[in-house]
């Protein structure tokens, strides 16, 4: 299998996709941003669970949706060929208030409510709604 040229746009794609067909859970490579971003989405509450499945040279990303929640609207913001960056004050609500964008500060990976509230600014990755 070849190489991916975004992996947070292949996880947002594969999660779009998992949840699309119903499954419970999706896979993807793991590397240290997507885990932290999982973990972000975790930790407000967009999904149930991920864990980190295998040894170092085939660790893969397990995250399990909420089956109570809608299905998310993953939104990839910040791309390879056309970086998104946005200061604290410039960084827009999303869905007024009611979604997230997650942003990738020199503090580390923090939502859009956060980086306000630190007034830090950075690259808008993706949001989630």
């Amino acid at each position: 299998m070849s190489p991916v040229s975004d992996p947070i746009g292949d996880l947002l794609t594969r999660m779009r996709n998992a949840q699309a067909a119903r499954h419970e859970s999706c896979r993807a490579p793991w590397s240290r941003i997507l885990e932290q971003l999982c973990g972000l989405l975790r930790q407000e509450g967009w999904i149930a669970d991920v864990r980190v499945i295998g040894d170092e040279p085939k660790k893969e990303l397990e995250v399990t949706f909420d089956r109570e929640k809608p299905r998310l609207t993953l939104q990839r913001v910040s791309k390879p060929g056309r970086r998104a960056y946005s200061g604290a004050k410039e960084l827009p609500p999303v869905l007024e208030g009611f979604g997230i964008a997650v942003v990738s500060t020199s503090q580390g990976l923090m939502t859009d409510k956060e980086a306000r509230k630190r007034g830090v600014g950075g690259e808008v990755l993706c949001t989630v709604s």
